[in-house]
């Protein structure tokens, strides 16, 4: 059975007035002659075709000899029209299709075939349409004094980001060679001279940024990331849950080979209590009240079977306590001074290897958000981290952009679609699929 053949319509236009501004001068032409000019646009389930009078004119400056009109929404000795790149554009971005899914789904819905030129070409094309310095001053002005900086290894080059986390926007980006301190002298520089001067800088705890951000920065209060402070800590708590685990294990080694008699109950070995605890060991890093009644049963099971896992949790307790948003910071320092001269935590290689993180130094850029209002405490990165993702995830993954000059096309339109999203209100974001089907079907209706 052959396949249904798609509709198939053509509309006529015009654009062939008597007179025609040069494109290169604007000195306006008098028409010659007309010709017809044919393109493709969109309409659901069917193939539209625009059919265009094109007026030609001769010219009246030393430009050139004749020129042709062009049509606002054609680009030049384009076969399509910009509603098809607008199309490209937006599956790319706000529904994040590969291009190989974008073009069967463009296949599917509007019976076009595109070619990868073509595809790439819209790129392009959106790109030359942005207004990057607009972009930088509307940043500037909706800058609202807090900045988070990281950095992401896109295959040989590296992604400098920084972000705005109270306003909710990428600030700016450098694709460089390496990350090293010249790189993020350069990138931090050019902030600086686009006239940022922020009040909190967020940083993950890298050495690239404390000498910097004091040279270029100096009034800027320099917060380190508490989730990878946190992270750290809970690391080296469960590096000691694990040398306690393994002493435990060894524990039952007096015990007889062999099955146990019939009818002589049988007591749990000290190596499944040290499996039990290695299974639950998250739980003693987890914040008491985000545990679950069962969570606390097998916390207090684990506490039975090695009791000196309760100093573990109560240190955990306590390091979680040290960056609580809505204390003062006379309040932290008395809560680390307490910490660190608790005797029992000092039995515990693990947790003095934790409590010698919180050195003043670096304590007193953990909490740096405590002094700003209660309503804008940033305490960590997690706001740039999770642009990076997103980026790193679209370029590594789905569409595997290696050239620089493809990546930073890619991060110079999903930043601007970022602008284009926060100007729309805050429910732009959360539109559901038929919704977005809705808009595109009807901005692909049928021209009259």
């Amino acid at each position: 059975m052959d396949a249904v053949q798609p509709r198939v319509r053509v509309v006529h236009r015009r654009c062939a007035p008597k007179t025609w501004p040069c494109p290169s001068c604007g000195k306006r032409g008098r028409r010659k002659q007309t010709h017809t000019r044919r393109v493709r646009d969109l309409a659901y389930g069917e193939v539209l075709v625009l059919e265009y009078e094109v007026g030609e004119y001769r010219a009246r400056c030393g430009c050139c000899k004749t020129f042709r009109a062009r049509p606002a929404e054609v680009e030049p000795r384009a076969e399509y029209t910009n509603r098809v790149r607008d199309a490209v554009i937006d599956r790319l971005l706000d529904d994040g299709m590969s291009m190989e899914r974008l073009r069967r789904a463009l296949h599917r819905d509007f019976h076009l075939d595109l070619s990868d030129g073509f595809l790439y070409d819209c790129l392009d094309w959106k790109v030359r349409q942005l207004d990057l310095p607009a972009y930088r001053r509307w940043t500037l002005a909706e800058f609202s004094g807090t900045l988070c900086i990281d950095e992401i290894h896109l295959g040989r080059r590296t992604l400098l980001l920084a972000t705005d986390p109270l306003g909710d926007f990428p600030v700016a980006f450098a694709l460089v060679g390496a990350n090293d301190r010249d790189h993020m002298r350069r990138f931090l520089g050019h902030l600086k001279g686009w006239g940022f001067a922020p009040r909190v800088v967020v940083t993950d705890g890298s050495n690239l940024y404390p000498a910097l951000l004091a040279e270029l920065w100096p009034q800027a209060a320099h917060q380190l990331c508490v989730f990878h402070v946190l992270k750290d800590i809970n690391q080296e708590i469960l590096n000691e849950v694990r040398r306690l685990r393994k002493r435990l294990a060894c524990r039952d080694r007096s015990r007889r080979r062999g099955r146990p008699r019939r009818g002589r109950p049988r007591g749990v070995t000290a190596k499944e209590k040290a499996h039990f605890v290695f299974k639950h060991r998250h739980l003693l890093v987890k914040r008491p009240r985000r545990l679950s009644a069962r969570e606390a049963r097998d916390l207090r099971q684990m506490f039975e079977y090695l009791p000196e896992l309760a100093t573990l949790w109560r240190f955990a307790g306590a390091v979680y306590e040290l960056f609580e948003g809505k204390q003062s910071a006379h309040r932290a320092w008395c809560l680390r001074a307490a910490l660190v001269k608790y005797p029992a935590y000092q039995a515990y290689p693990g947790l003095v290897a934790a409590m010698a993180m919180l050195e003043p130094a670096k304590f007193a850029k953990m909490i740096a958000f405590l002094h700003s209002p209660v309503r804008r405490r940033v305490r960590t990165n997690n706001h740039v981290e999770r642009t990076n993702r997103r980026l790193r995830y679209l370029e590594k993954v789905r569409y595997k952009w290696r050239r620089r000059r493809t990546i930073v096309r890619f991060v110079v339109l999903a930043v601007d679609r970022w602008r284009q999203r926060r100007a729309a209100g805050p429910h732009a974001n959360h539109a559901t699929g038929a919704e977005a089907e809705h808009r595109r079907r009807h901005r692909a209706t049928a021209p009259t």
